[in-house]
């Protein structure tokens, strides 16, 4: 399948117009059209901000077959990934960050990320947790 119509094919089945579209990503209308039409073959991160706009994960733009593809197990051999994140409360909060840091701008993604790495690392030095 050509990206252009399964996106097209997405956003009709969001019933979303191509204005929509243009609102949700910043993208022109005219742009859509042309990818939707096969006219224009669209860039990553074109591809990004369309997911983000239909709601949808990337990877099915991809794919257009009955069944989704089975997902990979992106944090097999992390220490701890099998447990946290795969269900429950875990995965809708995991699931939540993607929504909003889909929506974030670059720099507050990498703000965000500088932050966790520091809260994560281990006490050092004869600091104590409770003086964070």
């Amino acid at each position: 399948m050509v990206i252009g119509e399964r996106l097209r094919e997405l956003r009709e089945d969001k019933d979303l117009s191509q204005g929509d579209i243009e609102q949700r990503t910043g993208l022109l209308r005219c742009y859509i059209s042309r990818v939707e039409n096969g006219h224009t073959v669209p860039a990553i991160e074109t591809l990004e901000k369309m997911a983000r706009a239909l709601e949808v994960p990337m990877y099915q733009l991809f794919y257009d077959g009955d069944k989704p593809p089975k997902p990979l197990n992106v944090m097999k051999g992390i220490a701890g990934a099998s447990e946290w994140g795969e269900s429950g409360k875990d995965q809708k909060l995991l699931n939540r960050f993607r929504v909003f840091l889909g929506k974030a701008s670059e720099r507050d993604r990498k703000t965000l990320l500088y932050m966790a790495q520091k809260m994560a690392r281990p006490v050092s030095g004869g600091r104590k947790a409770a003086s964070r």
